[in-house]
């Protein structure tokens, strides 16, 4: 029987390994995008690596279950078409001795994940926005690209090229109202540079052979039309650390470690004020962790009655399925904005349905 379950449990970690590296990989190189272009641009590849390491607690609490389920369709399907499964069970074996230290296994996941969704990925995930918020700070040339509309304070800027380490080249900026509905400005500047002060973060947009229009009528030159004006040197200074060196009073929920959420959820309730918002972020995380049992449960009779040699059924069926338990969660986490509706519970009803239906589909499978 060791021999067995060992034969089993091998199959099931090398699928599982695969699938985890292969899906943690994608998951986390589609979050990576962003930051591989502030690298090209000059952030330090050290700020890369953090921001990856920021990112991958939330994200293994996503590719955990998922490779589960893969592990266990690929696994199991193949010893289903193999008539392995079918040789067990006719020398006395049930489904529930194959598959007793593969449930051991996804039990322990089960709370790697749950520790990973309430203490470590929350606050983690937090760091990882904070991280991008400043990461520009000693690279500021990194928020300018080619054709790329770059916003700070009231004004939008465009270039058609960078020179050097901080020089600019066709700079055009438009000085928005203060409700960025009309443009009061148009700036246009054959060259510029950009000039950092670190202690005071503050960034400087200084501009040469500017040429200037007025868009609103100016009182002071007595015309109604816009006004063209020729200028050598322009400055526009920019306190960009301003918000990343803010005092944060609150903190979202959904960057909260477990006992800040309940502590928040606590003080809310004594307020007399409504706490479904915190109430579905809690509910998400635990029903997120639990969803390796849940995975399990189903995978492994579907992947029994199957019985395709095809690998590619197995991970269709894995997609199909993962996703299915994803939207749904999202979806009903969608609905924090309705109270009535309790959408705190309804985030259970993915996980329920899928280990009642992996539950009853396995019972009739061990009765044949």
């Amino acid at each position: 029987m060791k021999i067995l379950n060992w034969y089993v449990t091998r199959g099931f970690f090398l699928a599982f390994g695969m699938a985890i590296v292969i899906l943690t990989f994608g998951m986390t190189g589609a979050n990576l995008i962003k930051v591989f272009d502030l690298v090209s641009q000059g952030i330090s590849f050290w700020t890369f690596l953090k921001f990856t390491g920021y990112i991958l607690p939330i994200v293994l609490t996503f590719t955990v279950p998922w490779a589960v389920m893969v592990a266990v369709m690929l696994v199991f399907g193949r010893m289903s078409a193999d008539s392995e499964i079918t040789a067990m069970r006719a020398c006395g074996i049930s489904i529930l001795q194959i598959v007793s230290p593969i449930l051991i296994f996804t039990f322990l996941l089960t709370l790697l994940c749950l520790y990973l969704q309430v203490e470590v990925g929350p606050p983690f995930l937090g760091k990882s926005r904070d991280l991008m918020k400043t990461a520009a700070i000693d690279q500021p040339l990194a928020l300018f690209e080619p054709g790329k509309q770059i916003s700070l304070e009231n004004m939008i800027i465009y270039i058609d090229d960078k020179e050097g380490q901080n020089g600019l080249k066709g700079v055009q900026i438009y000085t928005m109202n203060d409700d960025r509905s009309t443009i009061k400005q148009d700036i246009s500047a054959v060259r510029g540079k950009l000039l950092l002060d670190k202690e005071k973060q503050i960034l400087t947009v200084q501009l040469f052979d500017c040429l200037l229009i007025n868009a609103a009528p100016s009182a002071e030159l007595d015309s109604d039309g816009p006004q063209r004006m020729f200028s050598e040197e322009l400055s526009f200074g920019f306190n960009y650390g301003k918000e990343a060196n803010e005092m944060r009073v609150s903190v979202r929920p959904k960057y909260m470690t477990l006992s800040d959420l309940m502590g928040r959820i606590r003080l809310t309730k004594e307020l007399n004020k409504d706490t479904t918002e915190l109430e579905v972020e809690l509910n998400q995380r635990i029903a997120f962790a639990l969803s390796p049992i849940a995975f399990l449960l189903l995978g492994l009779p579907l992947a029994i009655r199957t019985s395709r040699r095809e690998t590619s059924v197995g991970l269709f069926l894995s997609v199909i399925l993962a996703g299915v338990f994803f939207l749904s969660i999202i979806l009903c986490e969608s609905l924090s904005i309705y109270p009535n509706l309790y959408p705190q519970y309804l985030l259970w009803l993915p996980n329920i349905a899928f280990q009642i239906a992996g539950a009853i589909m396995t019972y009739r499978i061990s009765q044949r």
